[in-house]
């Protein structure tokens, strides 16, 4: 799965390369086999295509895939050991907690000086420094420096031979020339050692980014074991793409207004890396929810139609395919659009047209079905009946005057009617939804309740 925190730094990344004129790079780093299958690449490929990155842009290069530079990594390995800025260990964790007396310290330097050479099971570690420090040169965190003394002697290479990421990252980097690495808070206390690397190279380290921690409504980090965070998930319940990528955006920056809702392309030219805040951002579902309402309701009526196509068949989709029909929908879908958030609950909001029943909903049965109901239902079933024009506005009149027969506001008297007709409490107008349906479906459906009503109170 995409995560949405790896989304907005892409975003990010992207406005970034494509202000500058230069390239946003998408490297897959699959080294590790059991993390490495086809069809996950293909959804970060089309997770980013979804927000609109991707290689029909010229901004865009890639993918590469890391595990096809692993000679290269090698070679850089042996390089800084020819160099004499690493060395050979042996060292296992045991003895290392022996010669410390603690499981948490770090490697103690002790083969430094050794001179060993390779062999199977010895790893290869990078020297460091042991005076003076490593100052990072990051856009939203200033200039963080690291004292070399803290750092440990890490390994690069293992047992096998085989380079870790570390150095794996760096020789991608320097042989994609890359020069400016946007990427989340957690990857701040790698950035030292990473530069380290870089310098042992003989290359420029790139300017760094580091952006805030995405955290949830308790103010925890986002966790995939805890939290819904795939990108492709909120695509699926029916986030729009576009309203994903504004509130993406503004996870930890704003454009310095009072503005949030507005294209990509307008975020992209006012973004600022420089502006990016150092803070927790809080990814509110609530609030994402809201963008989208306001994004479904700035489609035209044909974009509204066509996006709302997945959720109109199965498996979203409860009633038969032949019973669907397009022309009906349309006019619905007009009524719904105003009404819904997410693009998935337009299935809620039709399914009572093309069911040959309304859906039971016991809640609303019991909250609409009150005393009294049982006459409201007989009196407009028969004033239904007779009814000369089936128009919606002809309906409300009728329903206004059963109302006022019984005492009843329209919003009281409807509360039965619409749960008969639809199934629930809560839907597209009433009289819009039984001009829709038809007279003979909707006093079938009056006679219906009526009978499930009688039978229940008998």
């Amino acid at each position: 799965m995409f995560h949405v925190g790896g989304a907005r730094s892409a975003l990010y990344n992207w406005a970034v390369a494509r202000q500058s004129g230069g390239t946003f790079v998408l490297r897959i780093e699959d080294t590790d086999a059991a993390r490495n299958k086809p069809e996950w690449i293909d959804g970060i490929i089309n997770a980013l295509a979804a927000i609109g990155i991707h290689g029909e842009d010229a901004a865009f290069e890639g993918p590469y895939f890391q595990s096809h530079n692993a000679d290269r990594h090698r070679e850089a390995a042996q390089q800084l050991f020819a160099a004499g800025r690493a060395y050979y260990c042996d060292c296992t964790r045991e003895q290392l907690k022996e010669r410390t007396g603690s499981d948490h310290l770090g490697y103690d330097g002790f083969c430094r000086e050794r001179g060993l050479a390779f062999e199977e099971g010895r790893a290869l570690r990078f020297r460091t420094p042991d005076e003076g420090e490593t100052v990072v040169v990051d856009l939203i965190r200033g200039e963080p420096a690291f004292p070399n003394s803290a750092i440990e002697d890490f390994v690069i290479a293992r047992g096998d031979g085989s380079p870790v990421f570390l150095i794996a990252n760096v020789v991608d980097d320097l042989d994609e020339g890359i020069t400016q690495v946007i990427r989340g808070e957690e990857h701040l206390s790698n950035t030292p050692k990473q530069q380290l690397l870089w310098e042992a190279l003989g290359a420029k380290p790139p300017v760094w980014a580091h952006l805030p921690v995405i955290v949830n409504e308790k103010r925890q980090k986002l966790s995939k074991r805890r939290d819904k965070v795939a990108l492709e998930d909120y695509l699926a319940e029916g986030f729009l793409p576009e309203a994903m990528v504004n509130y993406l955006m503004l996870l930890g920056w704003g454009p310095g207004d009072d503005r949030e809702i507005m294209p990509y392309e307008e975020l992209e030219q006012l973004f600022r890396i420089e502006d990016v805040n150092t803070a927790p951002a809080f990814f509110d579902v609530k609030k994402l929810t809201a963008f989208n309402g306001d994004y479904i309701r700035a489609l035209s009526p044909e974009q509204f139609v066509n996006a709302c196509a997945p959720w109109l068949v199965a498996p979203h989709a409860p009633w038969a395919p032949e019973a669907f029909d397009k022309d009906v929908f349309e006019v619905a879908a007009a009524l719904a659009q105003t009404r819904i958030a997410l693009l998935s609950e337009i299935t809620g909001y039709v399914d009572f047209l093309f069911l040959d029943e309304p859906v039971e909903d016991e809640a609303s049965w019991n909250k609409a079905m009150k005393a009294g109901a049982g006459d409201i239902l007989s009196d407009t079933r028969a004033e239904f009946a007779t009814v000369a024009n089936w128009k919606a506005d002809d309906l409300k009149a009728v329903l206004l005057a059963v109302g006022e027969k019984h005492g009843l506001k329209l919003g009281k008297a409807q509360a039965p009617i619409r749960v008969a007709v639809t199934g629930r409490t809560i839907g597209l107008p009433l009289f819009e939804s039984m001009e829709l349906l038809g007279r003979d479906r909707v006093l079938a459906r009056l006679d219906a309740a009526a009978k499930k009503l009688a039978a229940a109170q008998a």
